[in-house]
């Protein structure tokens, strides 16, 4: 498990390059400086960038700091992930590869994604952590190939979410090898998600198949000729 890969910066690269190249290296330095402008300071400085320069592409507190290294995550994991990999896997198989891959990229800095979970879990916080968590499931969602537009599409992202929150705080305290008890238990809870979406699905066809009720009494005032 290594870490996020990151292409060279330009002779003079713009903010959101340098955010970019900075960003994923924020949570192992979070580990012993915290989620603030320490932090900010010590990537930049691993990776070549002025601290000052640095400081003005990630501002904000520590929320705008997590969310920028969570940004990171879902762009290393569509790296990992590209269209023809995850078209060759069923959709079961495309899910938790996708939750998996995070998992893994996340690994190598797990004090610093502890210390982003009891930030993102106070109660200030929570609203924004939901959206954060919210379009991390909806970029796996994607990635998996959904196309929902109506109802399913805001179940689907829910459930995901709340599978992929759980599964980080059972990873975040897993000393097993290998995380063999996040692993287990992630496949637990997509097997919930997959029975959540069959059911669904079956809900749907019954529900084609209903008789419309007004259909039936516009029958009655007008039958056919």
């Amino acid at each position: 498990m290594g870490s996020m890969a990151s292409s060279p910066l330009p002779a003079d690269p713009t903010l959101d390059e340098i955010r970019e190249a900075v960003a994923p290296r924020l949570a192992a330095h979070a580990a012993f400086d915290g989620w603030n402008v320490t932090a900010v300071e010590a990537a930049a400085f691993e990776v070549g960038v002025d601290a000052d320069l640095a400081k003005l592409a990630l501002k904000g507190g520590p929320m705008e700091l997590i969310e920028a290294w969570i940004g990171s995550v879902d762009a290393e994991m569509a790296f990992r992930l590209p269209p023809e990999k995850l078209a060759a896997m069923k959709i079961r198989e495309r899910i938790t590869a996708l939750v998996a891959t995070r998992l893994e990229i996340a690994a190598p800095d797990r004090e610093g994604q502890r210390r982003a979970l009891a930030i993102m879990a106070m109660p200030q916080n929570v609203a924004a952590a939901a959206r954060i968590g919210w379009r991390s499931a909806d970029r796996m969602w994607r990635l998996a190939g959904d196309t929902a537009t109506d109802f399913n599409h805001y179940t689907k992202r829910m459930t995901l979410s709340a599978v992929y929150a759980s599964t980080l705080a059972v990873f975040a305290n897993d000393d097993s090898d290998d995380f063999a008890e996040t692993r287990a238990f992630l496949d637990r809870r997509i097997e919930n998600v997959m029975q959540f979406e069959k059911a669904k699905a079956q809900a749907k066809k019954r529900r084609e198949y209903m008789p419309s009720l007004s259909r039936f009494i516009g029958r009655l005032r007008y039958p056919p000729r």
